[in-house]
């Protein structure tokens, strides 16, 4: 058997492994690197030859995992695709967005291969993918070769990760985990048998948690800050990404307000993608997904507002309003998205707003910008616009979708793999873990795979 990375450089971003077992041949995600545009944002979907694969599994719906599935689909008509049945809602939910997203970037920036895809062609994907239940073996190829089992990842709604047996080898593959539960979401049920190889995500490894850290008053300092806020008549922006962190954010408001630490009447406006996600995500309850609160409704048990809008010259914009808490997509503030565009609108320079991150934020970022800034330093928030100057109160909350890297040593320990194949992760990050496998588990070969390279597993 073998197993090959496929993402164009060892880091986050366009997700996709291969794994040859000699007769069958699997693809685990196949994702867009957010940083990246065009073909160089795509996995190296060239080095398989067409037609080739016998299935893919896509592990949840976050572009990074999804964002190119079309490219390959398109290259292996005859491959079988496998989600979670949330995954398969909210990934062509993701996908459908994202054409239109090229679309503009096309119209906007000259990038003349974009769109990538076309809705038709994710119509025509969608009506022959398979779902999947959590914990019910199934076959990835006609041979009956090869099983696989996914198990819930707690990332978001609908992630899983997959145990994957052939050839008297069992391959657990994490994608993204969470084994902490959320406000909405329950932590990750994995097995916790011996595996052979573990191919297994390393986001966190470059941030260690503080030893204090409490989920409890973690929440407890996010509401007291947005309450403050309210209180000397301030706006609150949460960026959010439209899949997992805007329902977690929103769930946590809806308990704030009903326990008397955030004003009732407080109105929470959402935008961007979100509205569309978060219908979703209330359509899997009813026992659907292993849901923390599964009677709660976002969209009709909240009051939840779309915001009072103008109309600029090329798009319309959300208006801060003093007293109101704006959840907007996307978390990163990535330009041209509502969150960019609107802590441009005389948000970030009113000293008595608050801009609250909720979750992870790439250095490049225009919100990695800001959290690296001191106050009244001026910021790049698109290149088109001229910089504004950070007078907001600016605040970092960890509640992060990812485990900590200690949750994730700790089950690397339990599993024993043979083989340890870290993945999505800066280097630093992987770093880490190769270093404390080194020191605490030395039976397992522990590998940051280097893209495009076969590595045999025995």
């Amino acid at each position: 058997m073998l197993f090959r990375s496929l993402c164009p450089a060892p880091e986050i971003g366009a997700n996709s492994y291969l794994l040859d077992t000699g007769n069958s041949r699997i693809v685990l995600d196949a994702g867009m690197h957010p940083k990246r545009e065009g073909l160089d944002a795509t996995p190296r979907f060239h080095e398989i030859e067409d037609g080739s694969i016998d299935a893919a599994i896509v592990t949840h719906s976050h572009l990074d995992h999804i964002g190119t599935l079309p490219l390959l689909a398109h290259r292996q008509p005859q491959a079988k695709l496998f989600f979670s049945p949330a995954a398969a809602e909210l990934g062509f939910a993701m996908l459908h967005n994202s054409v239109n997203v090229m679309q503009s970037k096309r119209d906007e920036l000259g990038i003349d291969v974009y769109p990538l895809f076309s809705h038709r062609e994710l119509d025509e994907i969608e009506n022959t993918i398979e779902t999947r239940p959590n914990e019910t073996p199934f076959f990835l190829d006609s041979q009956a070769g090869v099983q696989a089992t996914f198990h819930d990842a707690g990332h978001v709604l609908g992630s899983v990760g997959v145990t994957i047996e052939a050839n008297d080898h069992r391959l657990l593959y994490t994608g993204d985990v969470n084994f902490e539960p959320s406000t909405l979401i329950k932590g990750a049920n994995f097995p916790e048998d011996p595996v052979d190889t573990l191919v297994i995500e390393t986001t966190r490894g470059d941030s260690p948690r503080p030893p204090d850290y409490t989920r409890e008053a973690e929440e407890y300092r996010f509401a007291e800050t947005m309450a403050k806020t309210l209180k000397r008549g301030g706006a609150v922006l949460v960026p959010v990404f439209a899949v997992g962190k805007t329902q977690e954010v929103l769930t946590m408001i809806h308990r704030f307000k009903r326990e008397g630490l955030l004003p009732a009447r407080t109105p929470v406006v959402i935008g961007g993608l979100s509205t569309k996600m978060t219908v979703i995500y209330d359509r899997f309850g009813n026992g659907a997904t292993r849901r923390s609160d599964d009677d709660f409704r976002i969209l009709s048990d909240m009051d939840l507002k779309a915001g009072s809008r103008r109309r600029n010259r090329k798009r319309t914009a959300i208006v801060p309003e003093p007293g109101t808490i704006y959840c907007l997509s996307s978390g990163m503030m990535t330009e041209k998205t509502v969150s960019n565009g609107f802590a441009r609108a005389g948000f970030l320079e009113n000293r008595k707003n608050s801009l609250l991150f909720v979750g992870y934020a790439d250095p490049d970022s225009p919100a990695g910008h800001i959290r690296a800034a001191k106050a009244e330093e001026r910021i790049v928030l698109d290149s088109s616009h001229p910089p504004v100057p950070l007078r907001a109160q600016m605040e970092v909350f960890d509640f992060s979708g990812h485990a900590t890297r200690d949750d994730l040593l700790d089950y690397i320990l339990k599993v024993k793999p043979k083989r340890t194949f870290l993945v999505h992760g800066d280097p630093a990050a992987s770093e880490w873990f190769r270093n404390e496998l080194a020191r605490l588990l030395p039976s397992t070969e522990a590998i940051i795979p280097e893209p495009g390279r076969d590595y045999e597993l025995s």
